[in-house]
């Protein structure tokens, strides 16, 4: 197994550089493969959904496809993927960035009650607690 950086999938994605993007093409679609999967981490996944949304102005919707279609590629192995597709579904429905419901989806997973935060994009998540400043 190969870990995968961003650069390399938002190339593979966005196709935006023409020299770049036939490497990485390459080497997802002839050295990624069920046997020997690409790994995808979960840092790189709040990269590619950070590129995407500033850089590319993609939208949320397409963000979280993309995400999504990165979790169900077979050559692709994607860290906790119960994890990921939690905090998509969260995303799907809330407001916050896909990173903050990754942060607030791993904390479930590691058996957190609760995960505390000043981000209000964040209220009404269950095991959220928004704190106030008051």
């Amino acid at each position: 197994m190969t870990g995968i950086d961003t650069n390399v999938l938002v190339r593979y994605i966005t196709q935006d550089d023409p020299r770049q993007s036939a490497v990485a093409a390459q080497f997802i679609e002839e050295g990624c493969s069920v046997e020997q999967p690409g790994y995808v981490n979960h840092i790189v996944l709040c990269e590619i959904a950070w590129v995407l949304q500033r850089c590319y102005q993609t939208s949320r919707k397409e963000t979280l496809r993309v995400i999504e279609q990165i979790l169900r590629t077979e050559q692709f192995r994607v860290q906790d993927p119960q994890v990921v597709y939690l905090a998509l579904n969260l995303a799907r429905a809330g407001k916050a960035d896909f990173a903050d419901y990754l942060s607030v989806s791993i904390n479930k997973e590691a058996d957190c009650r609760q995960t505390v935060t000043f981000d209000e994009a964040l209220q009404g998540t269950s095991g959220v607690t928004v704190l106030s400043e008051k």
